[in-house]
């Protein structure tokens, strides 16, 4: 009986700017992505039956869940039976703005093309991870900073990597998703920076003075409802970091720093009310 275990890492936004609003509802945006070394743990057995088992109790574990959708929907593509029993250790804090629960979606999807010997083209397991969310494609191929616009699914990968520590806190506090795409303040019509051309100077220049063009505009409607989130970041703040940014809809906080020494001290203090993780440098998803 095959057996495969992989991680599943979590993401940051460099910037989340919202640029309009879809007919079909959809909001465009650009922003890029950072992966974090916070991930989840997803082991695969075959089967006769598609089935799923998960470490937290209050996440589903039926046809809601999105690796059970992307098991369906592969196996759906593919016309076969095959079966996997799928046990998740859920580490990655959900309704934080991390996008766990798309790159277990992700990860599910490369995995059972192993697992089940399925060549499936790229752009084929591109078009399924559309359909299962929109944060979804970042984590099938990338492994760095990645450039996304459109819904997120339009991506490029920029080869780069954060030259900084991230700190990233979870507030204890779940930000719904849909609730902040209805109540963010809309700048539809302000002129978009080059995040690619900016980030860039970030990364291979560490210039950081191009660093307050990466606005999240989800941040002033988060921080103005859920205090513990703005306090969160107001004392990552005053800690020193070189950036402090909402990730994504939130509710998560992540701050860059420059000394080992200043990050560590920082996310043990943090630890001692919330969840936090720590990321070296330079990280990359496997």
């Amino acid at each position: 009986m095959r057996h495969l275990s992989v991680r599943a890492c979590a993401k940051i936004n460099l910037g989340l700017l919202i640029t309009s609003r879809r007919a079909d509802g959809y909001h465009t945006l650009e922003t890029v992505f950072a992966p974090i070394d916070w991930f989840d743990m997803l082991d695969f057995v075959e089967s006769d039956r598609i089935s799923m088992e998960c470490s937290n109790v209050d996440l589903p574990v039926d046809d809601s869940n999105l690796c059970i959708r992307a098991a369906k929907a592969l196996q759906e593509y593919a016309g076969i039976r095959d079966g996997v029993s799928i046990k998740l250790v859920k580490r990655v804090p959900f309704g934080a703005g991390l996008g766990g629960g798309s790159s277990d979606a992700a990860a599910t999807l490369n995995a059972l093309c192993r697992l089940w010997n399925l060549d499936v083209p790229s752009k084929e397991r591109h078009r399924l991870a559309v359909r299962l969310g929109a944060d979804v494609p970042y984590f099938l191929d990338m492994k760095g900073l990645a450039y996304a616009a459109g819904i997120g699914e339009e991506l490029e990968d920029l080869s780069l990597t954060l030259p900084w520590y991230v700190v990233t806190v979870f507030p204890e506090v779940q930000v719904p998703t849909a609730w902040a795409y209805k109540n963010f303040y809309r700048q539809f019509e302000r002129p978009v920076p080059d995040l690619k051309e900016l980030v860039s100077r970030l990364c291979n220049d560490r210039d950081t003075s191009v660093l307050g063009a990466f606005e999240n505009d989800f941040s002033s409607v988060v921080f103005e409802h859920y205090p513990v989130v703005r306090d969160v970041r107001d004392t990552l703040a005053a800690a020193g970091a070189v950036f402090v940014s909402l990730s994504g809809s939130g509710s998560a906080v992540y701050a860059l720093f420059e000394e080992r020494e200043t990050a560590m001290q920082v996310a043990g203090r943090m630890s001692e009310q919330y969840r936090v993780n720590l990321t070296p440098p330079g990280f990359r998803m496997e």
